[in-house]
């Protein structure tokens, strides 16, 4: 039987894979792809809800026990840790914590992913886009990182999982016309607002209608991070589908123009 490819997927914290990418990774074991989840940090400053911890439970012990819980609702068949500190958001103090990802060096990093790179023979890394989606230091780092290792290890096919500026746009603008306005909207008018990418400069664009309930069910899973998931899982199944039913990508090194809808188009089955 020919080997199918394998997709590596880096992300930041637990919970990162749930919104931007469950989808197409549950498709992609769906398909009979081997998959496997990176995280650089266990999402040591994540805030939690009052109560959700168990007695002598720790943060990163809840969020890593999260994090496999999504992996097994996906079907992932492998989870590897980066071993980094959770950074926080831009500007606070955890950014200057030695042991935080965004003050890892890259190379040394890089290296960290690539040997997982080389283990798992990866045909497919995906990563985040240059301004790690909405500027979190973390995210950012993911993209330099991934980058980097992909160099390191000759994996040749890298894609940055992204957002549609204008997806979120017209579901932002549908849910006022509706009457309910969405809290912190972002002003996607304004062009400083660091906040996905214009859907010019996406190249991929996977259908994961097919695979809500288990985009859902990771979801659900990250039940530590209810104050930016809860929104969602709110949402009626009409809603939570026009939301989260299509997941966006950059394809590095496709030339302009180029659209596909896999993050698998191009790779050779061996």
């Amino acid at each position: 039987m020919p080997r199918m490819p394998t997709l590596v997927a880096f992300h930041a914290h637990p919970d990162d894979e749930c919104l931007l990418q469950s989808g197409s990774l549950a498709k992609a074991v769906h398909d009979g792809h081997r998959v496997v989840v990176v995280y650089a940090t266990r999402g040591e400053v994540g805030e939690m809800p009052d109560g959700l911890l168990a007695p002598g439970e720790t943060v990163p012990e809840r969020r890593v026990s999260e994090a496999m819980r999504s992996a097994e609702a996906i079907g992932v068949q492998q989870v590897a840790w980066l071993g980094y500190r959770d950074s926080g958001m831009m500007g606070t103090a955890d950014n200057d914590d030695p042991a935080c990802f965004w003050r890892a060096d890259v190379d040394e990093a890089a290296a960290r992913l690539a040997q997982i790179l080389r283990d798992e023979a990866a045909d497919v890394l995906t990563i985040y886009d240059e301004n790690g989606n909405y500027g979190h230091p973390d995210h950012i780092q993911v993209h330099r990182v991934g980058a980097r290792a992909a160099d390191l290890a000759g994996t040749a096919h890298v894609l940055e999982a992204t957002i549609s500026r204008e997806h979120i746009k017209q579901l932002i603008d549908a849910a006022a016309e509706a009457g309910e306005p969405v809290d912190d909207a972002p002003d996607l008018d304004d062009e400083r607002v660091v906040f996905g990418v214009p859907e010019a400069v996406i190249t991929t664009v996977v259908d994961v209608g097919d695979f809500l309930d288990r985009k859902r069910a990771s979801i659900e899973a990250h039940a530590s991070q209810v104050h930016d998931t809860g929104p969602f899982l709110a949402m009626s199944p009409d809603v939570f589908r026009a939301a989260l039913g299509k997941e966006f990508y950059i394809r590095r090194g496709a030339p302009p123009g180029h659209r596909d809808d896999d993050v698998f188009a191009g790779v050779p089955v061996s």
